[in-house]
């Protein structure tokens, strides 16, 4: 199936997709909890300000090769912490225009590949095959990567589960949709 008949459903679910999560992290909320305040914030923040930080992600302590992170040096400086992994943004405003921007065109792409697996794998356009094709498709591109921050990165396992949760019903909505409106 040419993928420029499923154009509808692509971008339907592509909104639909994103007005729900637009509503999981503004109404229900339970996200707020993802990252733990830093005690004595406004210290830890004067403290960091002199070194003018680019925006980019960081490691302390930071070995210089795989080498290095068997020295006695550096096995002392995790010793005594703190471990930590950071993202430093851009000083400025709270904007969350480029982030809803971004967001949007990421469900794009994960609707995109979703619509050509199922254009290809689906025999019949009955709706479950619809369903099982598209939907496993677009939870891989939502939700199977997120583990990788837990493994390698530390990022809490709570979160990461949720985010895979998320994944989970964002890709339902897409293959629901896909459902509903496959050519026949």
């Amino acid at each position: 199936m040419p993928l420029t008949l499923l154009w509808l459903p692509i971008v339907l679910s592509a909104v639909i997709v994103f007005i729900a999560s637009s509503v999981i992290h503004m109404v229900l909320g339970y996200h707020k909890n993802d990252l733990l305040p830093v005690p004595k914030e406004d210290e830890v923040m004067a403290a960091l300000r002199p070194f003018n930080l680019p925006p980019g992600d960081y490691a302390l302590p930071k070995p210089a090769s795989m080498k290095d992170m068997g020295s006695a040096a550096f096995i002392e400086k995790v010793k005594r912490g703190p471990v930590v992994l950071m993202n430093v943004g851009t000083p400025g405003p709270p904007t969350m225009n480029k982030q809803l921007v971004n967001w949007f065109i990421y469900i794009l792409v994960i609707t995109f590949f979703a619509a050509y697996v199922g254009s290809r794998a689906v025999a019949r356009p009955d709706y479950l095959s619809v369903f099982r094709f598209v939907g496993t498709t677009a939870f891989m591109g939502y939700a199977m990567a997120l583990p990788q921050f837990s493994i390698w990165y530390r990022r809490n396992w709570g979160t990461t589960l949720l985010s895979m949760f998320e994944g989970l019903l964002y890709a339902c909505l897409t293959a629901g949709t896909f459902g509903w409106l496959w050519p026949r």
